[in-house]
């Protein structure tokens, strides 16, 4: 059997790569540790314990997550990642909401290759916490998510709301669903090549290289399973189906310079949501809500704000 420190030699191999490829395709970057360094996250961490919760009969399907603010709150907002993203990345959201007085919930889901599946986990886990309905924060594919499981459980309503955040409703925009169940079969290296080739390439401003290198690492510290799921249920072919979610109040956020998602796909949102709130944000790239917090935090806390006074609140009634 390896050593432990053979092990940590390999893991340490493994992210410079990673941090190779992704240097070689962008321009060096001015430090690599500007976000896992700062303050705030590393008071995030220290203040917010990590939970891990398991409600499949699988043992090896792991729920984790940060639960902060007031836990009498019934209807929290909940924080879906992108495929590169753990529940640490909306960190900024978490330390800014609960301190407006809201209940947030950041999470990452466990490895499952298919969405029906991944519905009825989250259900189970919404049951576990006894979480009646809740507000979903999808980014990327955790929006894609949220809206199939708003879908899957419109019949008996568990998502009281939506905010979108560079999201899509359609997985053949990516051009992957040929090869969407052979995600499994490919090395770690590979599935991390295929998710950097989405990352913004070329000059971008201090705080979004600071974001991209922070999901860099945070892509790093995934395994070829997890990773290998998520691509999976981002691009088997699936869509929403509009109808069964046309009275969910949703708010879409996007942005106007490069990220992942075409104009085509932001324009498919537009018409699948017609009555949506719409923020925009000039810049931002794939990450707003890491390297734009503070306006992704106002969008979400005016999206918010229709519901208090209401049982659907998602803060302490004595913060309004």
């Amino acid at each position: 059997m390896r050593s432990e420190q053979e092990r940590k030699s390999n893991r340490s191999v493994k992210k410079e790569w990673t941090v190779a490829f992704y240097l070689a395709s962008t321009g060096d970057r001015h430090d690599m540790e500007e976000i896992r360094v700062s303050p705030d996250y590393n008071w995030f961490r220290s203040t917010v314990p990590l939970r891990r919760i398991i409600v499949d009969d699988d043992d090896s399907k792991v729920w984790s997550l940060y639960d902060a603010g007031p836990k009498s709150i019934r209807c929290p907002i909940i924080f879906l990642p992108p495929v590169s993203g753990r529940a640490e990345v909306f960190f900024q959201q978490v330390l800014a909401l609960t301190g407006w007085g809201y209940r947030v919930i950041s999470l990452q889901y466990p490895v499952y290759w298919d969405l029906l599946e991944f519905c009825d986990g989250f259900r189970k886990l919404l049951d576990h916490l006894q979480l009646d309905k809740v507000h979903l924060f999808g980014a990327s594919l955790g929006g894609f998510l949220a809206q199939k499981f708003a879908e899957c459980t419109h019949k008996s309503p568990r998502v009281h709301s939506l905010i979108l955040c560079n999201s899509f409703s359609d997985t053949s925009i990516f051009n992957q669903t040929w090869t969407a169940n052979s995600f499994w079969l490919m090395p770690a290296f590979m599935l991390k090549k295929i998710v950097l080739g989405n990352f913004a390439k070329g000059p971008v401003d201090p705080r979004m290289a600071d974001a991209i290198d922070f999901m860099v690492d945070r892509l790093e510290s995934l395994n070829q399973s997890e990773l290998a799921s998520r691509l999976t249920l981002n691009c088997q072919n699936s869509y929403v189906e509009p109808h069964k979610i046309k009275d969910t109040a949703v708010t879409l956020i996007d942005v106007f310079d490069q990220s992942a998602l075409s104009n085509e796909a932001k324009e498919e949102m537009y018409k699948l949501y017609p009555n949506a709130r719409r923020a925009h944000l000039k810049t931002g790239g794939n990450f707003p809500y890491l390297c734009r917090s503070a306006e992704v935090n106002l969008y979400i806390q005016i999206h918010l704000r229709q519901f208090h006074g209401t049982r659907y609140a998602a803060i302490n009634p004595a913060m309004r």
